[in-house]
């Protein structure tokens, strides 16, 4: 990368803060971040706990590019952004819905483990009882159905009226047989790829490969604005730019995309700061009347000695952000 800070200017500076999740997510109640300061302010170091130095220093990437280089001037003010909920009861919906203030959109966990198709039957059912007609409610499935598993539960979701499905199945394969069966069987829902990008050696082969008719796009897991810029203009598809459990630090780097994209046409997956019972920041960037102001982070100096980790995981924070240096 053009800009490497030193790795003792990285450690001099680190801050890692242990936040408790509402809802548990991801199979975790608290969230944790490593937040590094340079002189363009922020940047949060926060892949999640079981990935390999490769994969997460693409995360340290955002993180140098956020605190060190910055980001591209704005096209737009503010961001709409979608409700995320999780694979919490058909009861719970109302209450997590309410934290996302005039979201027009909603996310959906589905294919969670341990959980059946009735389970996301219901959760969807409420969901759209929540939103109404008018709202926009789409699925993540986070690759965990077959291909068989796919297609029987997007045909038996459909008559909610879903906006799209993201990575219903692991591989670009299994995505395009999703997308070919659907088309096949008359079921007219879109298949977006999140993990078959943000996760893949090659990102541009869902759309070479006519695996996809969205992309999911996430900053840290490509390692800034400027590459998750260029990876949507190669791709060619309709971009949503989402999250991934972040602090108001790193939400704001996913605001930069959205900000700097050519086109949205979906809203964003960048109002998950709801689902932290805490924050660095006394002004979370959260939706207001569904929408993410364009606008700076100040980080509270209070709120991060708050929240801090205890010792041994900044030790292994530490260590990771070692690793992950090593490997950019």
């Amino acid at each position: 990368m053009s800009v490497r800070p030193s790795l003792d200017d990285l450690l001099d500076g680190l801050r890692v803060v242990s936040i408790p999740l509402r809802v548990r997510f991801r199979g975790v109640e608290h969230r944790e971040a490593a937040l590094i300061h340079g002189p363009k302010g922020w940047g949060e170091f926060a892949p999640f706990l079981e990935y390999e130095p490769a994969e997460a220093s693409r995360w340290l990437a955002a993180a140098i590019e956020a605190a060190h280089v910055g980001w591209p001037d704005p096209l737009r003010a503010e961001i709409p952004c979608n409700a995320t909920v999780p694979a919490v009861t058909a009861a719970e919906v109302p209450q997590v819905i309410a934290r996302f203030d005039g979201c027009r959109a909603a996310k959906v966990k589905v294919a969670e483990r341990g959980q059946s198709l009735a389970d996301d039957v219901e959760r969807v059912a409420a969901v759209r009882d929540v939103m109404g007609q008018g709202g926009a409610v789409r699925l993540d499935a986070n690759g965990g159905w077959s291909v068989d598993q796919a297609v029987d539960a997007i045909t038996r979701l459909a008559p909610f009226g879903l906006e799209y499905v993201e990575q219903p199945c692991a591989t670009v394969e299994e995505l395009r047989a999703v997308r070919t069966a659907l088309q096949r069987n008359g079921i007219d829902v879109p298949i977006a790829a999140d993990e078959s990008i943000r996760k893949a050696e090659d990102p541009l082969r869902v759309a070479r490969e006519g695996a996809a008719d969205l992309v999911v796009v996430k900053v840290a897991p490509l390692g800034g604005v400027a590459r998750a810029l260029e990876v949507v203009a190669e791709c060619g598809l309709p971009a949503v730019v989402s999250s991934a459990l972040d602090t108001s630090v790193g939400i704001r780097a996913g605001v930069a995309l959205a900000a700097a994209l050519p086109e949205l046409p979906h809203a964003c997956g960048l109002g998950t700061v709801g689902l932290l019972a805490g924050d660095v920041t006394t002004e979370p960037l959260v939706p207001v009347g569904g929408d993410v102001p364009v606008r700076p982070v100040d980080v509270d100096e209070t709120l991060l000695d708050e929240h801090a980790a205890p010792e041994d995981r900044q030790d292994w924070w530490r260590d990771r952000v070692r690793a992950a240096w090593a490997r950019l």
